[in-house]
């Protein structure tokens, strides 16, 4: 009887492993590149932390609209924090190896705080809808209890459904490169490194993006259809700029986060397209959550009075 014979205990260790490729191929700008996303990073913490609190504080800022920007600011904090303080340190220390357990626990959590912004924009957009076409059954269709039920299923509706596709995908064999040409374990890298077919994983993956990603958009843009008729329906033209204004740092925020995303993982995933994958990712994984606190306190005369009280102190 013939016994298979074990591998060593360093190549199971191996095998347990992946090895994140990141700017490997940019030797030279390694420091640069470190200081530069951890600027990024604390920009990122400061400036949404910044608006988290100022929406919590502020007796000005208690409306529906703003208790969906604190947790959208809080969201986009989670959102970086899953993936930058591991490139960070693979840029700090050069050491790119990710165990499969990290890399499984990365990726999961990735993909329900994306989940997460995806419906959390739709909900802010369906606030702005009500308010502006709706304003008089405004605080009672938008109360406390609704707002709540609303941010709290936006936060949990995606995670059964993502731990279990996390499960399925690295329960796939990986007998080929451990080598992920990505900064952080992203799902189409670690499809491509798995052995065999990888057809269904795939077509769910689509399947999810468009669920979670494109049913969201098109709730968006539907919502946002209806409120520029109603907005142009209005007599004056102060009033209509001031409805605008309440809703195009959102639409703006849309328009970045849900184009970016639904043009990375509605693509065909193939290897030629690596490099492209991993300049979008960078932009809506680290410079839209930088971008956002920009885009709704510069706009918005509320939140930079509120700024401006809690500097005063």
């Amino acid at each position: 009887m013939n016994h298979q014979e074990k591998p060593p205990k360093d190549n199971l260790t191996e095998l347990m492993e992946f090895v994140l490729l990141g700017f490997a191929d940019m030797p030279h700008l390694q420091q640069f590149l470190f200081g530069l996303f951890l600027i990024i990073y604390i920009i990122i913490v400061m400036s949404n932390g910044t608006i988290f609190l100022i929406t919590k504080m502020d007796p000005a800022l208690q409306s529906p609209m703003y208790f969906f920007l604190s947790n959208f600011s809080f969201l986009e904090i989670c959102y970086v924090s899953a993936t930058l303080p591991k490139m960070l340190m693979n840029l700090g220390t050069q050491r790119r190896r990710i165990s499969l357990v990290a890399c499984a626990t990365q990726m999961c959590f990735a993909l329900i705080f994306g989940d997460t912004e995806c419906l959390l924009l739709a909900v802010m957009a369906y606030d702005r809808y009500v308010a502006i076409c709706n304003p008089l059954h405004y605080p009672l269709v938008m109360n406390h209890r609704v707002c709540i039920q609303l941010v709290t299923g936006s936060w949990i509706i995606g995670i059964p459904v993502f731990i279990e596709l996390t499960y399925q995908i690295f329960s796939l064999p990986f007998c080929g490169s451990k080598q992920i040409n990505h900064f952080f374990c992203d799902i189409l890298p670690i499809l491509r490194l798995a052995c065999g077919d990888t057809f269904v994983n795939q077509m769910l993956v689509y399947i999810l993006v468009v669920l979670f990603g494109m049913v969201p958009f098109l709730l968006i843009l539907g919502s946002y259809t209806k409120i520029i008729s109603i907005i142009l329906k209005l007599p004056s033209a102060t009033s209509r700029v001031k409805a605008f204004s309440t809703c195009s740092s959102h639409l703006m925020v849309v328009v970045l986060f849900f184009g970016l995303a639904i043009v990375t993982y509605l693509r065909p995933n193939t290897r030629h397209s690596e490099g492209t994958d991993k300049v979008i990712s960078l932009f809506y994984t680290t410079l839209i959550p930088m971008l956002n606190p920009i885009i709704y306190s510069l706009r918005n005369k509320d939140v930079i009075m509120a700024l401006r009280k809690l500097l005063c102190k």
